[in-house]
């Protein structure tokens, strides 16, 4: 934008055994979320047959041949610096060979095209790279039109240049191969292009490979290319991810080619300052590990307290807390408690414990009094709590862990061995009568428990509210409710 320039979104499709329509609309899809907006879509694939006319014009220029050498044995023989038995062959018999490839026939199966270059180079990727290769399965764009294909490193240098590419973004993974890349537009004669390298953003306990990723959802082990533990942006969104957040992330990471591994925890502090502005607060009781406290000196007719939904940001308005002689408060938070000891209901005031019953060595239940000019800083305990009433909302609390258990994986591992089993867990909880009203996509702060997204909302009990926990950058939940899984 700042240079009045075209973005190109261009699908590199060239491998029909690996392309799916799924993937590219995954990629749509996350640009449209994050506010990206190409001028035009383009396919490698709809330049197939014009590659096909490059490839011949390598060949008649003596700058391509074709080769039968099995698969292991070129690979060595690259490693290896040697020559193959076919790379002095002449331009009509690599022409009568590429024919044979390009027809399918099993003939022209064994063949592929290579390059023509240094086989003696210290850089790999210039000794002899192939171009094409036969591939008979039916392309998702193309179908049966093309029996071979190009390789991306012949494709790409082509169409870059023939779009009009002036700046080639890649990362530097793609460093070795940018000689390769400027042999094949010089060999062809065409329009140069400057290459810009840049790291890519790694993130530790996280595999961001399409094809490994593309395994998880084979496997079943995800939802799908939109599932909360997936670093694809919907993937993150869905988690609660602020679209703010996370371009200024990106924006802050600059355009470096130093790798790094960036520990989520940074990410997720960033995320929180953003999604705290107008988070609303509720909370949440577990639905079966609490305990009842039965306050003795409040009437028995329910009644409401109003308060803020924010208390830093009183435009977001106000919510009526129900309370009543009977509220319930979490069995974590009652430990060790004693008679006679204060502590804080948020939001409404101070009690005192008048009685306290055991039943197996724990807290089973509580009676206390409301004390009009209690002593809120004095009280140790400042405890979220509910009046126990049927109008409480059921939510389940969705919890997620990393996919995988090892913080970084190198290059010769394999990453299957490293499968988190267990990557999501499920709380039932009882919550504020006003969850009910929640619409998809919200964030809110259940106090003392953390933030969260409403992924489903609430239907009714036998469908109800589904609320995703946002990791807030911090190791430990906000109080004891540290959930059941590792808190990022």
């Amino acid at each position: 934008k700042r240079y009045k320039g075209r973005l190109i979104v261009r699908f590199d499709d060239t491998n029909p055994s690996k392309e799916k329509e799924e993937y590219q609309q995954s990629i749509v899809e996350d640009l449209r979320l994050l506010g990206v907006q190409p001028d035009v879509v383009t396919y490698t694939s709809d330049y197939f047959a014009t590659i096909e006319g490059y490839a011949y014009q390598l060949i008649e220029k003596g700058l391509a041949y074709m080769d039968d050498t099995p698969q292991e044995q070129m690979k060595q023989e690259r490693a290896d610096r040697i020559e193959s038995k076919h790379r002095n062959q002449t331009p009509e018999t690599a022409k009568e060979y590429f024919q044979l490839l390009c027809s399918g026939s099993p003939e022209g199966a064994p063949w592929c095209l290579r390059a023509k270059i240094d086989m003696s180079s210290d850089n790999g990727t210039l000794r002899d790279p192939v171009l094409y290769r036969q591939n008979l399965t039916p392309h998702h764009r193309s179908g049966t039109t093309f029996k071979a294909y190009p390789t991306y490193d012949m494709a790409c240098p082509i169409v870059d240049s023939l779009e009009g590419v002036t700046h080639a973004l890649r990362t530097t993974e793609y460093n070795d191969r940018d000689q390769q890349y400027q042999w094949i537009q010089q060999a062809l004669g065409l329009r140069k292009t400057r290459i810009h390298a840049f790291s890519r953003v790694n993130f530790v306990y996280t595999v961001l490979s399409k094809r490994k990723l593309a395994w998880f959802v084979e496997q079943g082990l995800v939802e799908g290319w939109g599932d909360a533990r997936f670093p694809t942006v919907r993937g993150v969104v869905r988690r609660g991810v602020n679209l703010s957040a996370l371009r200024a992330f990106i924006y802050s990471q600059g355009a470096s080619r130093r790798v790094v591994n960036m520990e989520w925890n940074k990410f997720w502090s960033e995320n929180k300052k953003e999604i705290d502005k107008s988070a609303k607060r509720f909370m949440a009781i577990d639905a079966t590990d609490n305990v009842n406290l039965k306050i003795t000196n409040h009437a028995e007719t329910d009644s409401y307290l109003t308060t803020t939904y924010h208390p830093k940001d009183p435009t977001l308005g106000n919510r009526a807390i129900r309370i009543a002689n009977q509220v319930i408060l979490e069995a974590a938070d009652v430990e060790g408690m004693v008679v006679g000891e204060e502590l804080v209901l948020l939001r409404w005031g101070v009690i005192k414990i008048t009685k306290i019953d055991q039943a197996n060595g724990k807290i089973a239940g509580l009676e206390g009094e409301f004390l009009p000019d209690g002593d809120f800083k004095a009280a140790k305990r400042k405890l979220s709590w509910l009046a126990h009433v049927p109008s409480n909302t059921k939510v389940i609390l969705t919890e997620f862990d990393h996919l995988v258990t090892k913080e970084k994986l190198e290059e010769d591992d394999k990453f299957e061995d490293f499968v988190n089993p267990t990557t999501m867990a499920t709380t039932e909880v009882l919550g504020d009568p006003g969850l009910k009203t929640l619409k998809e996509h919200e964030v809110i702060q259940l106090e003392r428990r953390g933030y969260y997204r409403v992924d489903r909302p609430y239907v009714g009990p036998d469908k109800p509210l589904v609320l995703y926990m946002i990791p807030d950058g911090k190791t430990k939940a906000m109080s004891g409710q540290s959930g059941k899984l590792a808190h990022h």
